[in-house]
């Protein structure tokens, strides 16, 4: 894998990037609620990052496909986060906190979509090897979630926005390693992109992203504090974490391989059905140990296995002056818009709901595994694939 150009540089973004994600999506409800907040203050608040990335991916993708700068657009973001975060020191309120979460979430959905555009052009002929870079992201979720979760048994939860701010300053450092790339010229990317959302298949492609991210909501926003609920540790809830995540790893190990013989459409739709096996097994069966370890399990299909079909299905759809807007558009309408609206939804309803949110979670996954069904169509190979190894398809797994 040292053959692989910036492969250790690429990598220490991915592993700091998700090891952020690693303290703030299992442990930030827990220091909501620690600071007084109720159930469905903090499934707004938890929405607010990925409401802002309905919008903030879309026009930070325009402006680096527009300008090429893409890499300087990465570290303005990042550095804006990283200061702008210091105000959850001083928010004393729901208002003032979801302000910060905003403005700092803005900057930081910047990032990731327009990274994953670097990496693939970074990489170029060993594109195919992309998943072996990103799960460095998995791998630095891993540390996070199992380090805090049992210094959490211990320490206060206070200790979870310092965590997130230290991370956010790693972030950035790893941002500063890599070289410039050239800059590519100015494109017009105007009436085409319209053109791309016509084809077939394409509205039901964002649809089915949408759908897949709404039916994480309780998960995202309540997994542990369902699991704190019924008796279980920290440190046991930050490990059934860690093993969907591992999950997770292997899948991205695989995926290589696997996009090689099996097509995208399919994998897609074998993950929605998954993942609502995986929410009702979750919904269902949580006072059975091993259950919630199979449930993790399935993670390498929830996230694992979709995503990187789903990134390998917009790199051969959206191509040159619209791949930025392409990644984009996924970010902000998959994890964003669908993850808020599960968040705020999972948010006003769990005080009544509880567990029970996780079968209406495995209902909208199976809705969207039947969109998939009847209207998703694999992408029209581009002419350049054949001579990068049938394997390209996994450039975004």
């Amino acid at each position: 894998m040292t053959d692989l150009p910036y492969y250790w540089r690429l990598s220490a973004f991915y592993l700091c990037y998700f090891a952020l994600l690693g303290v703030l999506v299992p442990y930030w409800g827990l220091y909501l609620r620690e600071d007084g907040f109720s159930a469905a203050e903090i499934g707004l608040l938890m929405a607010v990052p990925q409401l802002t990335k309905i919008g903030a991916p879309n026009l930070w993708g325009w402006l680096a496909d527009v300008t090429g700068q893409r890499l300087r657009i990465i570290r303005t973001g990042n550095l804006l986060a990283a200061v702008l975060f210091t105000g959850v020191f001083f928010a004393d309120g729901f208002w003032s906190m979801l302000l910060v979460l905003a403005a700092f979430s803005f900057f930081w959905n910047a990032v990731l979509a327009q990274f994953e555009v670097v990496t693939l052009n970074t990489l170029g002929r060993h594109s195919d090897r992309y998943s072996q870079v990103r799960l460095w992201g998995s791998v630095g979720f891993i540390v996070a979630v199992l380090v805090l979760g049992r210094v959490l048994d211990d320490a206060p939860v206070s200790l979870v926005p310092w965590a997130l701010l230290a991370l956010l300053w790693a972030i950035w450092l790893c941002t500063l390693t890599l070289p410039a790339q050239q800059a590519a010229p100015p494109r017009n990317t105007g009436g085409d992109l319209l053109a791309v959302l016509r084809r077939p298949g394409v509205v039901v492609f964002f649809l089915c992203a949408f759908l897949m991210q709404l039916s994480h909501g309780p998960y995202y926003t309540f997994y542990t504090i369902y699991l704190v609920d019924l008796g279980i540790s920290r440190t046991l809830a930050g490990q059934l974490w860690a093993l969907g995540v591992v999950a997770e790893v292997g899948v991205f190990l695989l995926m290589h391989k696997l996009l090689v013989r099996v097509s995208l459409v399919a994998l897609i739709r074998v993950s929605l059905l998954l993942a609502a096996l995986r929410w009702l097994m979750i919904g269902t069966l949580a006072d059975s140990l091993v259950m919630l370890l199979l449930a993790q399990l399935l993670h390498a299909a929830s996230f694992g296995s979709f995503h990187a079909a789903a990134i390998a299905w917009l790199h051969r759809t959206f191509r040159g002056g619209h791949a930025g807007q392409g990644q984009a558009l996924y970010s902000s309408l998959g994890f964003g818009a669908g993850w808020a609206a599960g968040a705020t939804l999972s948010g006003l309803f769990w005080d009544q709901l509880g567990g029970t949110s996780f079968l209406l979670a495995a209902a909208v996954a199976l809705l969207a595994a039947v969109l998939a069904w009847c209207g998703l169509r694999e992408p029209t190979r581009h002419p350049r694939d054949a001579d990068e190894r049938s394997a390209t398809d996994c450039r975004g797994s």
